[in-house]
């Protein structure tokens, strides 16, 4: 009756990997180690590109500008709305910007140790009215400036 017992067993061969430790704990563990057919694959993350508005404060480096950019932000303790100033390093290729400019700083990649922003001229409130005419915003002239 034992052999015929172990004759059985020895038949029905256990075809699981972890029959007598084959398969190693260390890939037990890590969860995705399996993959998952449930789960969609997820899209890329887009992320909008930062830009940022300021005024120069120094000009003195070569092909650099310091920008102090303001923000309103909530006090953490009174909640009141107020002005909070950071000095950014901005790079300036062709030392075109002096002190007091307005200029946009745009994200870009490091430039150096503390650059990472690329400074660009903003184009004046008054010269966009200028150029987009006083009633043309829509493409739509003023009924004083259609013809009669």
């Amino acid at each position: 009756m034992t052999s015929s017992l172990t004759s059985s067993l020895q038949a029905l061969k256990l075809s699981s990997p972890f029959a007598h430790g084959s398969t190693p704990l260390s890939s037990l563990s890590k969860p995705n180690s399996f993959p998952n057919h449930r789960m969609p694959a997820l899209a890329p993350v887009i992320r909008a590109m930062k830009t940022m508005q300021g005024r120069v404060v120094c000009a003195t480096s070569d092909k650099t500008v310091a920008v102090e950019v303001t923000r309103l932000a909530p006090h953490p303790k009174y909640k009141r709305r107020v002005r909070m100033k950071k000095k950014y390093q901005a790079h300036d290729p062709d030392n075109q910007f002096k002190v007091g400019d307005v200029v946009r700083l745009e994200k870009s990649r490091p430039i150096s140790k503390t650059k990472s922003f690329v400074a660009l001229p903003v184009v004046p409130r008054a010269a966009r009215k200028a150029e987009a005419g006083a009633g043309d915003l829509l493409g739509i002239p003023l009924e004083s400036q259609q013809p009669a």
